[in-house]
């Protein structure tokens, strides 16, 4: 189905900014010359302008490139900025940037390590 990126094998989030005038051609190249990944694996990148209200997301599918756009009407994304680099994320963050909220969450309850009970 076009653009379902519940299918994503990675979630890269391009920390930053981006030029939200690009297009597939300038996204792609950003995520292959900036970072050396490769946008025809099947990965969600996510993409930020300096408004923190919109967002692009690339996704390769079997036969060509998907570019969503999301703006918002009320709110702001929390994207991370301190860095330029591509971020590996899970789905449980990607869930939480969509709704608001940081993907470095200090609260959130952490995978325990498999060992001895009591």
């Amino acid at each position: 189905m076009i653009g379902d990126v519940s299918h994503a094998e990675h979630i890269y989030i391009v920390c930053g900014y981006t030029d939200m005038r690009k297009a597939i051609d300038g996204l792609t190249a950003i995520v292959q010359q900036n970072f050396g990944l490769n946008v025809f694996s099947g990965s969600l990148f996510l993409f930020c302008g300096k408004r923190c209200d919109r967002i692009k997301a690339l996704i390769w599918e079997e036969n060509g490139f998907v570019l969503l756009y999301k703006r918002l009407e009320n709110g702001k994304y929390k994207w991370p900025r301190d860095s330029n680099e591509a971020k590996l994320i899970t789905q449980k963050e990607f869930r939480w940037l969509m709704e608001g909220l940081s993907i470095d969450q200090k609260t959130a309850i952490k995978p325990a390590k498999k060992g001895k009970v009591c």
